[in-house]
């Protein structure tokens, strides 16, 4: 999946409203005393989503927090050059609301962001979100049974089960790295993108030859003076077939929504076939390798260059990159890569290990986020004061990705282990969001006072996933945002989409502790 997006200034039309939903009339105290029946924090596409299939399922009683001042999360956020998702559009939407007018396979941030306001249109969220509602705490109430928000302008949100839905790529900043703080320059992080900044002319510096870093790097090529590229590990990159959609074709998704189903299912069988290629080592694995080898030789003659662009590690351990233009940018008159090791940020620009110092105008930091792997965004208490933060110290876990034992009532989604390496992240989203309407239904016809899943049952589950996480390609030695920092992996889910589902389609009374009120 790209969490990374594009600019709403080139954004092509689609069916979905441009117009930025935002609310400024926040409730007053006085009319959100009573505990609602469900809390959601964040109103990106977990969090949208979440109260489509709350609404879908009878459940109207809901309150969305968002700390910003409009929906989209990291698609609102990451407006940089050329961001776009790397996931086909129409398999990176929700299956329960497809959009028949994508102007392209694979559509940029500004086109995906449209969508997400349709959503909120569409299915009338706006009455549900709070805006400039930023949460500092999450605390469960155990002789009340509820979970309380506590928010940054110091009021409480209170309700019978809490969803965190804020997504792991919401939160970004500047690396920590020697000299950061001396640099002169201008310093931009690809999540925070200044629009005012003119590169006309300038020297850029690019860190980072990850997922958005092939998507900026081909767009600052065409507007800087010049652009040095510091690439710590090259990556593997596979062509990305990305073309405009004819008229004809969405003329006939809106008129036979059957024919948008049928290209939907064929493109996640498609991206079910890839999990054999870079989840798992297999012959399919050296299949994909030629294809990206043949890709850098088709593109990059120079043998030194190659040579530099050449990964040292099996496909499938990093992220795998989509791109049709990164290696052509790289091989402009205006554009050089650097491996060579960064030492420190100077005043005037970037020092090598080798003792030279590049200078520039700009920094451009193609870092990526703070994916929290041993944390959480911000304290979460449970049951008898326990806190999830000291608890997911060493690596965070939950049961089913959703549930931890001793948080009562609270549903996580994008949670410990749900990642996809290989297929659309919405996929294994619709699972969790359907997953915790069951238990949240649970809780509310049942009038449970909580609904706590064992320690047991999480305790087993989460050995068994990092006994099939050992065999996989992402533990295979390389280093990535997918481990902690004594490797473990609490990221990725090893499987296909089609087994996450399956796990998810039944919620087991077994595996659970149910109070009643």
């Amino acid at each position: 999946m790209s969490t990374t997006s594009a600019n709403p200034a080139k954004a092509t039309k689609t069916s979905a409203p441009r117009k930025k939903t935002r609310r400024t009339n926040t409730p007053s105290i006085s009319a959100v005393q009573k505990p609602a029946s469900v809390l959601i924090v964040g109103a990106g596409f977990a969090g949208l989503g979440m109260a489509i299939r709350l609404q879908q399922a009878g459940i109207r009683d809901i309150v969305i927090l968002e700390r910003a001042d409009a929906v989209g999360g990291t698609w609102r956020d990451n407006t940089y050059p050329g961001a776009a998702c790397d996931i086909p559009s129409n398999l990176y939407s929700y299956s329960f609301a497809q959009n028949p007018d994508w102007s392209r396979s694979f559509s940029g941030s500004g086109e995906i962001l449209e969508y997400i306001h349709y959503l909120v249109s569409h299915f009338n969220l706006a009455p549900y979100i709070r805006f400039n509602k930023h949460v500092t705490s999450l605390q469960f109430d155990d002789a009340a049974g509820l979970w309380h928000a506590s928010t940054d302008d110091g009021e409480r949100i209170s309700a019978r089960a809490a969803v965190m839905a804020q997504g792991p790529l919401s939160n970004a900043s500047f690396p920590d790295m020697p000299g950061l703080e001396s640099f002169e320059g201008h310093k931009i992080h690809s999540a925070r993108w200044d629009h005012d900044y003119d590169f006309t002319g300038k020297r850029v510096a690019v860190i980072g030859t990850g997922a958005s870093a092939v998507q900026i790097i081909p767009e600052l090529v065409k507007q800087a003076g010049f652009v040095k590229v510091f690439q710590r590990t090259a990556g593997w990159v596979l062509p990305r077939p990305d073309f405009e959609t004819p008229a004809w074709n969405r003329s006939l998704f809106r008129a036979f929504p059957g024919a948008q189903d049928a290209l939907r299912k064929a493109l996640y069988v498609t991206h079910e076939s890839m999990a054999l290629a870079v989840i798992w080592n297999s012959p399919l694995t050296r299949v994909a390798e030629r294809i990206s080898r043949l890709h850098l030789r088709r593109q990059v003659k120079d043998r030194w260059l190659r040579r530099q662009l050449t990964p040292n590690f099996r496909i499938g351990c990093k992220r795998v990159l989509l791109s049709s233009d990164y290696y052509p940018a790289l091989q402009q008159d205006n554009c050089k890569l650097i491996t060579w090791p960064i030492a420190t940020l100077s005043p005037k620009g970037i020092r090598t290990v080798e003792g030279i110092e590049h200078q520039f105008d700009c920094i451009v930091f193609a870092t990526g986020f703070d994916v929290s792997k041993t944390g959480t965004p911000f304290p979460v208490t449970g049951t008898g004061g326990r806190k999830l933060d000291e608890e997911w110290a060493r690596g965070a876990q939950a049961y089913k990705s959703i549930n931890v034992a001793g948080y009562p009532n609270l549903f996580l989604t994008f949670g410990p282990n749900s990642g996809p390496g290989h297929n659309s992240a919405l996929v294994y989203m619709e699972s969790q969001l359907d997953y915790a309407v069951r238990g949240i239904q649970k809780i509310l016809n049942e009038n449970l006072k909580t609904l706590d899943v064992k320690a047991d049952a999480q305790a087993s589950y989460n050995v068994a996933i990092q006994k099939r996480l050992a065999k996989t390609n992402w533990n295979s030695g390389c280093k990535s945002w997918y481990l902690t920092e004594d490797g473990h992996n609490v990221t990725m889910y090893p499987g296909f989409a089609t087994q996450y589902a399956l796990q998810m389609k039944t919620l087991e009374p077994s595996d659970y502790e149910a109070t009643p009120a």
